[in-house]
């Protein structure tokens, strides 16, 4: 292949790629217009390589007038990534749970709530549990902190409101006190929950992106009698793990 060729060729894939980024997340569709104004192409161009992604339905049509979305094709292959994911890290979460004999949990985002997505049960008798696949909220989790800690203020705002459910008495409930506290975990890179969620369980966490630039939250849950005399010793672990799961997978895509 000439190099003019395999140019253009690679032309065409980044501009299909900023294609998909400009519809992440516009489950209504967007216009051919509008994209071609988000991706800075021509409207033609656009036209083009949209009739192309529908052909194989990484798009597809989300109004009688012409928008689009993202298809079923996007939604397999992420969902094979996720599932590659989760198999990739598990020895990591394996080794943090034998160095700390504690329960590991791994956790995605979704909207405004997490989900547990892979989980090690540590070896203590009085251990906490969670079963994969249950959601838990952003503002009284220590993962669910983690990725609000990864946000700018007004957007953990736009994300969760100014008022959140108590669900202990620790929990907080207002804004003003949940940045504060993110202010902490962002200092740390460690997010902690003392009795926010259940009442008997504290947790840190700590929050990543994986390769294709999804957040991803691992988090520590333990019984609040242990918590205390473990938390710098969990906080340092936590992160030696995040810094060698991050190296494993390299930057993520942006």
């Amino acid at each position: 292949m000439d190099l003019p060729k395999a140019r253009s060729q690679i032309q065409v894939i980044a501009r299909a790629v900023a294609i998909l980024r400009a519809l992440e997340n516009q489950t209504a569709g967007l216009s051919l217009g509008q994209i071609a104004q988000r991706v800075n192409l021509a409207r033609s161009t656009v036209q083009r390589i949209v009739a192309a992604l529908e052909a194989e339905k990484l798009l597809i049509a989300a109004s009688p007038n012409g928008r689009v979305r993202l298809g079923p094709t996007i939604q397999r292959l992420a969902a094979s990534a996720s599932a590659d994911f989760v198999s990739i890290a598990r020895p990591f979460l394996l080794a943090l749970s034998n160095e700390l004999k504690e329960t590991v949990d791994l956790a995605t985002i979704k909207g405004d709530h997490l989900v547990f997505v892979d989980q090690v049960t540590g070896p203590q008798r009085l251990r906490a549990v969670s079963a994969v696949g249950e959601t838990f909220p952003l503002h009284c989790t220590a993962n669910g902190k983690a990725y609000l800690a990864a946000l700018a203020d007004d957007d953990v705002g736009r994300l969760i409101g100014k008022t959140f459910e108590r669900r202990t008495p620790n929990t907080l409930t207002r804004l003003a006190d949940l940045l504060r506290d993110l202010k902490a975990a962002r200092k740390s890179g460690v997010a902690v929950d003392h009795e926010e969620h259940t009442l008997g369980i504290c947790a840190a966490g700590v929050v990543m992106r994986d390769s294709l630039g999804n957040y991803v939250a691992i988090s520590v849950p333990v019984p609040a009698q242990r918590f205390n005399g473990q938390q710098a010793r969990i906080a340092q672990s936590l992160l030696a793990t995040k810094r060698a799961l991050q190296e494993h997978f390299g930057p993520p895509a942006n």
